[in-house]
């Protein structure tokens, strides 16, 4: 079965230290040994490929990216630069790897241009946006021309998360709560609240937004979003569409990158249904034999393996 992952990250020695927030987080010897699989594309990249039978690798820019940088110019300057990187890359291995465009999103009109240039000439699937952009989320107004470039072109934004501005209080104390365990889950996944309510899919009912790590826990609450969406005061708020669910439904793929684990992906299919769920390993840091074999080995139809494994994201990415 034809396997593709889209949560495969990169890195570059250029943008080496933006990822130091990053690093701080993993326990040293974890990260020299994923700092080194970063920098490599055709080395033991492909051999743990082959061994993990993953086919295809759709490739971004590790977290956080271009978005760290503090310099609008020097962005736009930065994301040009390594999405062509990307580009000869893919063309050198047209059958192993795919590519998430990263995009200056410090500078909206020329991150939308980037995304422009990065679909049309470059061959890229979408892009990939690594949580806020010095304090910017999705939802800024400013931001609505990279999701009119986006809709435009029919490809996904994929959000991913990163440190965020703060530190929320109830995790005073407690720093090993900061970071993909559990606070980079619940940032982003607000993140997604926040383009629902503020508006960006009903200003854009077809747009596309690709979550990973299992949709970051928002598959088990659209229930509870709607029930207190009925309740709540509103603040002025009004959707267009019924509730809150109808978009993540609607507008939100999920990847099961990093979660390998069959009772977040039963409950993900039941919320989601089967085809807005796709495949992810999180490389290189999660395992790509585990993330396989839980693909290979999990208690679904053999329909819904494998629009999860190929078909959805052939669709989706037009692969």
């Amino acid at each position: 079965m034809r396997t593709i992952g889209l949560e495969e990250h990169f890195l570059t020695h250029e943008l080496a230290s933006h990822v130091a927030p990053s690093a701080a987080i993993a326990k040293p010897a974890v990260w020299e040994d994923a700092f080194r699989r970063l920098l490599d594309f055709t080395g033991e990249r492909l051999d743990g490929m082959d061994l993990a039978g993953l086919d295809v690798q759709v490739l971004s820019l590790m977290s956080p990216g271009i978005h760290a940088e503090t310099d609008p110019a020097a962005a736009v300057t930065k994301a040009a630069a390594v999405n062509d990187l990307l580009a000869t890359v893919i063309a050198e291995n047209p059958t192993r790897f795919a590519g998430f465009a990263a995009l200056p999103l410090q500078n909206p009109k020329a991150a939308a241009r980037e995304l422009e240039r990065a679909v049309t000439q470059l061959g890229f699937c979408g892009a990939m946006v690594n949580a806020h952009t010095q304090g910017r989320y999705l939802d800024d107004p400013t931001l609505r021309v990279v999701w009119e470039s986006a809709v435009a072109l029919d490809v996904p934004l994929y959000l991913h998360p990163a440190n965020g501005v703060d530190v929320a209080h109830v995790m005073s104390g407690h720093p090993e709560l900061i970071g993909p365990m559990w606070s980079w889950g619940t940032d982003t996944a607000s993140h997604v609240l926040r383009l629902i309510f503020g508006g960006v899919f009903d200003d854009f009912p077809e747009a596309k937004l690709l979550l990973g790590h299992m949709g970051e826990g928002l598959p088990y609450v659209l229930w509870r979003l709607d029930s207190r969406w009925g309740f709540h005061n509103h603040h002025g708020v009004e959707l267009a569409r019924e509730n809150p669910s109808d978009y993540l439904r609607h507008n939100l793929y999920i990847t099961t990158s990093g979660v390998c684990s069959a009772p977040p992906l039963l409950c993900a299919l039941l919320a989601l249904g089967p085809e807005h769920i796709l495949f992810g390993t999180d490389y290189p840091f999660e395992d790509m034999p585990t993330a396989t074999e839980f693909l290979r080995t999990a208690p679904i139809s053999e329909p819904d393996r494998a629009k999860i494994a190929h078909q959805n994201a052939e669709r989706l990415l037009r692969l």
